[in-house]
């Protein structure tokens, strides 16, 4: 029997069904192309020898279908007895049909531009995939869309025993299915606009949405989405009031009305946001001029309001510093805070351990003493153990030379600030001689001491570059092409902007300068804002396509810091896990 070369027809049917129109939230469900496509295979994975045996798509839009895909595929293997029986295609039938080499880069023409739609689409994805792996081309990156998963949400097991097609053919009254590609595909394109239609009621506008739909979201959530209606499409920040007009939650986002809208659909499926709106009485919006004028503006407003529903940057006094002491036998020790008395800072680390660990890596090194409180510069208490080991120049019972002392501290400022050189090899020597003992728990210590300081320090010397600078002026194109530039101060953002069309550029600059925020340093390594805020300014600057425009210091990072080593510790970190 011949076989034709694959069909694709251009159907027209009857009037489209188009959602009614709505705010947009993202690609809207009516605008989105999607092929429904169903495959016919000689077994149950290519992995174990299995072929196509037949393609069926079916492009549709809007509710109406645009085109049509079905061929007949000849495998280069015999088709089982109970496959034929199944879907009733043989070996005489496929004889003259083309061979998955032809008919693939025509389905994947047709396929073009579109969502994928499968039922079960892990196995019809995974076959068109491995085929496409055979040939030797590129698979596209299309968005897949598993009708299957998706159904499990919206179909009770009052209404199907199962979410197999035939059975969701029957809830949502569709074509049935026969075991032939065209058919199942032709069947799945009912089912998609069956709960398409069934979830618009509850909000899924958008193929994001409806991605990642989910049941558990509350009709008196989704009551609350006119808090949305006043708020601007504008970049900004959004923050979530309760009833005692307290802030529940601070985000950011491109475009402040449709994120916020999200929060009120299905498209939000974290139960501690549903939470949060269902407390929530207002929403109020701060725009802002670039999105990371935004980001520092949630980080402040996180800062000084602590939303009990935001999670990240919540707890700034969690943070530790090592503090290198101004006295006459300096000592290192934890502190919270950073003090305008001369003393030597490195961190902030993120909470008191990776402290501890960063001094024990010190201790470890350099026999400064370990003991607290002042001392005096002749001091005649008893030696501690740690003296006896030989661990502490021991300038408590009166032995150590301050001229040695001294050298030693020296030493200690050196690593805190531009070299760890000493410690790291110091460590990396322990380490390998515990491990040549099998002492394999031991060296992990040693390894997590040495990594909690070298990133503590890389961190303190990375911040020090830029909050010496007085001030860094830098611009960046936009998504919009504009120039967007931010003023920088002491690490702190000063102001922000972008340059609007037919204007003088520097004339421009100059105002925007002279209207920022003025900033006066306090000390430490992070003088005028948080850490958090400053790096937040950095990763921007480090970023591509970003131009300096001026500077006001020296914004420099020392040679043989603690950042060389970074890439060596991620690696030996990524190994382990």
């Amino acid at each position: 029997m011949s076989v034709p070369a694959p069909s694709v027809a251009a159907v027209t049917a009857g009037p489209p069904a188009v959602q009614a129109s709505f705010d947009e939230l993202g690609r809207a469900l009516r605008e989105v192309t999607f092929c429904v496509v169903d495959l016919e295979t000689t077994g149950g994975s290519p992995l174990a020898g299995a072929e196509i045996t037949e393609v069926g798509a079916v492009k549709v839009r809007g509710g109406e279908v645009l085109g049509e895909f079905d061929t007949l595929v000849h495998p280069t293997t015999p088709i089982p007895p109970f496959i034929a029986v199944l879907t009733g295609i043989t070996d005489q039938l496929v004889a003259g049909a083309p061979r998955i080499a032809s008919v693939l880069p025509a389905f994947l023409e047709f396929a073009t531009g579109c969502v994928l739609v499968a039922h079960n689409a892990p196995f019809d994805v995974g076959f068109l995939r491995h085929a496409t792996e055979r040939l030797d081309r590129r698979w596209p990156a299309y968005e897949v869309l598993d009708t299957a998963t998706l159904a499990r949400r919206v179909v009770t097991r009052d209404e199907a025993p199962n979410c197999k097609l035939s059975s969701l053919a029957r809830v949502f009254r569709a074509r049935t299915p026969t075991h032939r590609a065209l058919a199942d595909a032709r069947a799945t394109v009912d089912v998609l606009h069956g709960m398409i239609e069934r979830l618009g009621g509850l909000g899924v506008h958008t193929l994001e949405e409806l991605a990642s739909f989910s049941a558990r979201v509350s009709p008196a959530q989704r009551r609350k989405r006119f808090l949305a209606e006043p708020l601007p499409h504008a970049p900004g920040v959004y923050l979530f009031r309760g009833p005692r007009n307290e802030v529940l939650y601070v985000g950011t986002s491109r475009d402040l009305r449709t994120r916020v809208r999200r929060y009120f659909t299905a498209g939000e499926t974290r139960s501690r946001m549903g939470e949060m709106v269902a407390l929530a009485e207002r929403v109020e919006a701060i725009v802002c001029a670039t999105p990371l004028e935004a980001n520092v503006r949630e980080l402040r407003l996180i800062a000084g309001h602590a939303p009990s529903y935001n999670r990240r940057s919540r707890y700034p006094e969690r943070a530790h510093w090592l503090k290198l002491t101004v006295e006459p036998w300096p000592r290192l020790s934890l502190v919270r805070q950073v003090l305008d008395d001369g003393a030597d800072y490195a961190g902030p680390f993120g909470s008191r351990v990776p402290a501890e660990r960063a001094l024990a890596a010190l201790h470890e090194t350099f026999g400064i003493r370990q003991c607290s409180g002042r001392l005096p510069r002749r001091s005649s208490r008893s030696a501690c153990i740690l003296a006896e080991m030989g661990r502490c120049l021991s300038p408590c019972n009166g032995v150590a030379d301050p001229d040695t002392y001294a050298g030693e501290v020296a030493r200690v400022r050196e690593v805190l600030v531009s070299r760890p050189a000493a410690v790291r090899d110091r460590l990396a020597a322990t380490m390998a001689a515990l491990a040549a003992q099998e002492r394999f728990e031991d060296a992990a210590a040693y390894r997590e001491r040495l990594a909690a300081l070298l990133r503590g320090t890389a961190r303190n010397q990375r911040l020090s570059g830029l909050t010496g600078c007085a001030e860094v002026v830098a611009a960046c194109r936009d998504d919009h092409g504009w120039w967007a530039v931010h003023v920088v101060r002491h690490g702190r953002l000063a102001a922000a902007g972008v340059i609007p069309p037919a204007v003088n550029a520097r004339e421009w600059v100059d105002g925007l300068r002279r209207s920022a925020e003025t900033v006066l340093p306090g000390p430490g390594p992070a003088p005028a804002a948080t850490a958090e805020e400053s790096e937040l300014v950095l990763r921007w600057l480090e970023s591509p396509g970003v131009r300096l425009v001026h500077v006001d210091g020296s914004w420099t990072s020392p040679v043989e810091g603690a950042r060389r080593w970074l890439p060596v510790l991620d690696q030996a970190t990524g190994s382990r896990r």
